[in-house]
């Protein structure tokens, strides 16, 4: 196990992979070749090569401060000069169900709220409430998600909005279509990683796989949808991105 020394800088930057649950991680740690494993902070990083890519995967943590943390490591020890973000969600707009993927476009925490000193959501001091996903790379997460999903499971791009609270009753997800009708899906960490690579610079793309509906039934069958769902997601869509990617 590394230290908590400075990191060398590679000639080019790895593409850095968070998941947000242990499964996912586990999913795509046997693909990677020559690894090497850091610790920083009380987090573990894997270094190494995916589809002849240099990558370096971590555990997101769960919620904002956690995922910002941990994404702010990635960018400033590791030199990792872009993010992908990988989770699950809960599903808020109608059309989106469990088991499809939401892609981000755009992602706003939902949480957030300064006013009457700043408009409601807006991240006061940078007078934004939306962070926008890097545009190429999120058309190119949307078409392999779509040449992976089997069976009449969709892909969906647009809003993801995130929060410090997990979302597990009919009444919250109500609350939240009523203020955001055009959110896809809630979770806990994706804005807090958009709002740190918009201040460093780095471009991103957040994939989400939908296991529920964010409701009274929420928290049935999580850990066994992340283990046999959006763990196989994650490897395939992510082995797929990353293989069809041009700037090899």
């Amino acid at each position: 196990m590394g230290s908590a020394a400075p990191i060398a800088v590679p000639i080019a930057a790895p593409i850095a992979i968070l998941s947000a649950m242990r499964e996912e991680q586990h999913a795509l740690l046997p693909l990677i070749e020559n690894v090497e494993r850091f610790e920083v902070a009380g987090r573990q990083f894997h270094c190494g090569r995916l589809h002849g890519r240099s990558v370096v995967l971590a555990l997101s943590g769960i919620g904002k401060v956690a995922a910002a943390a941990t994404a702010t490591l990635l960018v400033d020890r590791f030199a990792a000069g872009e993010l992908l973000f990988t989770g699950v969600a809960g599903g808020l707009h109608a059309g989106v169900a469990v088991g499809d993927v939401v892609v981000a476009r755009t992602l706003l925490q939902h949480d957030m709220d300064a006013s009457p000193l700043f408009p409601r959501y807006e991240v006061p001091l940078t007078g934004r409430s939306r962070f926008e996903a890097d545009a190429e790379r999120a058309t190119a997460l949307s078409q392999a998600a779509r040449r992976c999903l089997t069976g009449d499971r969709r892909v969906h791009e647009g809003l993801i909005v995130s929060g410090d609270r997990f979302v597990s009753s009919a009444a919250e997800s109500s609350a939240l279509r009523s203020a955001l009708p055009d959110a896809l899906a809630v979770e806990m960490e994706g804005a807090a990683v958009a709002q740190v690579c918009s201040d460093f610079g780095r471009p991103f793309a957040v994939l989400r796989s939908i296991s529920d509906r964010a409701d009274d039934a929420a928290h049935v069958d999580f850990t066994q949808f992340v283990a046999e769902v959006a763990s196989v997601y994650t490897r395939t869509i992510v082995s797929d991105w990353l293989a069809c990617r041009i700037d090899r």
